[in-house]
């Protein structure tokens, strides 16, 4: 009688452990807040080995995170150094892959996209969102828009909560809400000096 006590209470203790564990998985404000926060991480290996060409002098650099999507899938990153006369946004990508064992792991990339490109590049989406904008608002979920900018793939479309960007680059799907586009956009260009 008393295993089957001790069975029950730990049957019930790892059940409870395991709701409380899934109950965290779709709380999308902490995705956000974790992915900016680690994105700014990564982001600085990523200056400093692919774009800040490091030398042996001291190099001071400014790396601040702009948005995150809601997703959780893509964030944004101003960057600016004076003595290299470098200035940008980094395109931080993140997505769930998994191995030929099954093991699932976070993925990431980051696109370096210097001032000016970055500057073509929010233009290029606002623009086709506003050229566009009776025929995206006239079927919602239906009706796209689609560009390539670089090697940058851009899918366009509306919904209830306004529109919605699709992002693909390499093997990376990721959805940009318009909140957190115009919140990257506008943050982008109070920075760029």
């Amino acid at each position: 009688m008393k295993n089957i006590f001790t069975l029950l209470i730990c049957l019930t203790l790892s059940i409870a452990s395991f709701a409380q564990v899934k109950q965290n998985d779709y709380n999308l404000f902490q995705a956000k807040e974790f992915s900016k926060e680690i994105s700014l991480f990564k982001a600085k290996k990523f200056l400093i080995n692919n774009v800040l060409d490091i030398d042996n002098t001291n190099t001071q650099f400014e790396a601040i995170p702009l948005a995150a999507a809601s997703s959780g899938e893509l964030t944004t990153l101003f960057y600016w150094c004076e003595s290299k006369n470098k200035e940008g946004l980094i395109l931080g990508f993140y997505g769930d892959y998994w191995n030929e064992s099954g093991v699932v792991y976070q993925g990431f990339g980051f696109k370096n996209l210097p001032k000016e490109k970055a500057i073509e590049f929010l233009n290029k989406i606002n623009e086709s969102i506003e050229t566009n904008i009776k025929f995206l608002k006239d079927s919602n979920d239906n009706n796209n828009v689609a560009f390539q900018y670089d090697d940058l793939k851009v899918m366009i479309w509306s919904s209830s909560n306004g529109y919605l960007i699709r992002v693909f680059w390499k093997d990376f799907d990721s959805t940009w809400e318009k909140t957190s586009f115009e919140r990257s956009k506008r943050r982008f260009e109070k920075k760029i000096k």
